[in-house]
């Protein structure tokens, strides 16, 4: 047979249980909201536009009361932050602990849903010894602030740590903490797992095509039809980047003997524009791993070694930072803008939002171009891996099995165009998702044949 799916029955299997979930379920996207900015809507007009998405959790950098207040009764949980200048006085100070547990969290919980307090922000990449040794007894001491005040279990305390904490990450199974922070670690991956709350971290995909900067590479980051890279430790075919750099975190995790501890993304994301020497930057290519990464949080496939799950993401970021020092790309994140439209559409909305599918993305304008075929020309290795990407997506691959009503001819072509054509109806009628990199196209023309009917038309 052409088409590879030894792994669909296991994915049809998510399929039917994602078949269950709404998008009010889907607690596991986030959006962080920074606050460099000078141009920002009223706190009360941004909890008005969350309460119109499918975004469910919040994450802010400090704890401004306005913006918790705004979100009172919303439903949507916020992550808070203690600021790395805190982190002397928190430590050395239970006093200072349990005020600022009374000032940031009492006051608003439980209308306002706060669920998690990061103490610091990728503290160990700031090499300041000091600093690092502080974190740990900061982090205790909000902790027991937090029981103390009848809390403890119900607001987790983490920190968020940048990639750079692992000194190997490629392939995904040989992930390994940096031997300079491992004792550190440790102890506070202990504290964690006492307190039952997730290490949190910052992959970026852009960055690791920033310094990889090929078509194949691009593909693979933005969750693209792609040939998939093989794992040589584990054997596992990853298609995606951030798979790939989630795994490799779990595998450090478990490396240090820490299986169960949860891995929470506090930030992932993708700007849509930059300077010229910023590769890369594009609106079409945010649009695409954005809305891919929701698809596929959506699609509870999970990666290689999480199956079934999705990880609680936090997508960067909610508006543009027009204060943001750097180049172009820093102040270039933002799913929305000050006026309150979308940079672009990603599938957000509680309107593009259809429950029995596995990934969602906005219906489309009426259009006659009702299929989505290969164009000419496409290599057998590109449709292969087009195939490949479709039917390891959620759709029911069946038809183009033996015995099905498309298996013949049993093509590598035939199985492809099928395929595409039908993760294009599953996940969303819009471009994008006939794209497959280029190799695609939008057609009128039915290509149903015999008993294969390609689903598509005025339906």
């Amino acid at each position: 047979m052409a088409s590879s799916l030894s792994h669909l029955p296991i994915l049809l299997v998510f399929l039917l249980f994602t078949a269950f979930l709404s998008a009010d379920s889907q607690s596991f996207i986030g959006v962080n909201y920074g606050q460099v900015a000078d141009n920002l809507p009223p706190p009360s007009d941004t909890a008005k536009l969350l309460q119109s998405t499918a975004i469910k959790r919040i994450r802010l950098f400090g704890a401004d009361p306005a913006i918790i207040k705004a979100l009172a009764g919303s439903g949507i949980a916020i992550a808070i932050g203690a600021a790395n200048g805190d982190l002397p006085a928190l430590a050395s100070d239970p006093n200072a602990a349990a005020q600022w547990v009374n000032s940031n969290v009492l006051p608003f919980y439980p209308a306002s849903k706060i669920d998690l307090i990061n103490v610091g922000n990728e503290v160990l990449l700031s090499n300041d010894q000091g600093l690092i040794s502080q974190l740990l007894p900061a982090m205790r001491n909000v902790q027991s602030a937090l029981s103390a005040a009848s809390l403890g279990g119900k607001v987790r305390v983490s920190t968020v740590h940048s990639m750079a904490v692992l000194s190997q990450s490629d392939p995904p199974s040989s992930g390994r903490f940096n031997p300079g922070f491992q004792d550190v670690l440790k102890g506070l991956l202990a504290f964690q797992r006492d307190n039952g709350s997730p290490f949190a971290v910052n992959p970026y995909p852009f960055f690791a095509y920033q310094s990889d900067p090929r078509p194949e590479t691009l593909a693979f980051c933005l969750f693209q039809p792609n040939a998939g890279r093989v794992d040589s430790g584990s054997g596992v075919t990853y298609m995606n980047m951030f798979d790939a750099q989630v795994d490799a975190v779990r595998s450090a995790l478990n490396a240090v003997g820490f299986k169960d501890i949860d891995i929470l993304i506090a930030e992932t994301g993708w700007p849509y524009h930059g300077d010229s020497n910023e590769v890369g930057t594009s609106v079409e290519n945010a649009r695409a791993f954005n809305g891919n990464l929701i698809a596929h949080l959506r699609s509870m496939v999970g990666t290689p070694l999480m199956p079934g799950k999705s990880v609680e993401t936090y997508i960067f970021a909610l508006y543009d930072e027009d204060l943001k020092p750097g180049p172009t790309f820093e102040r270039s994140f933002g799913l929305f803008k000050p006026d309150l439209t979308a940079t672009y559409e990603v599938g957000l909305t509680k309107s593009s939002q259809t429950p029995s599918t596995p990934m969602v993305s906005p219906s489309p304008k009426p259009t006659s171009a009702q299929w989505c075929v290969p164009k000419s020309g496409v290599s057998d290795a590109q449709l292969q891996a087009n195939l490949d990407y479709a039917c390891g997506h959620g759709i029911d691959c069946s038809a183009i099995q033996p015995g099905g009503s498309c298996f013949d001819p049993n093509t590598v072509a035939s199985h492809a165009a099928y395929a595409m054509n039908l993760y294009y109806h599953t996940v969303g009628t819009i471009p994008l998702n006939c794209d497959f990199s280029q190799t695609a196209m939008l057609t009128s023309s039915n290509p149903s044949y015999n008993a294969c009917s390609y689903t598509g038309g005025s339906t």
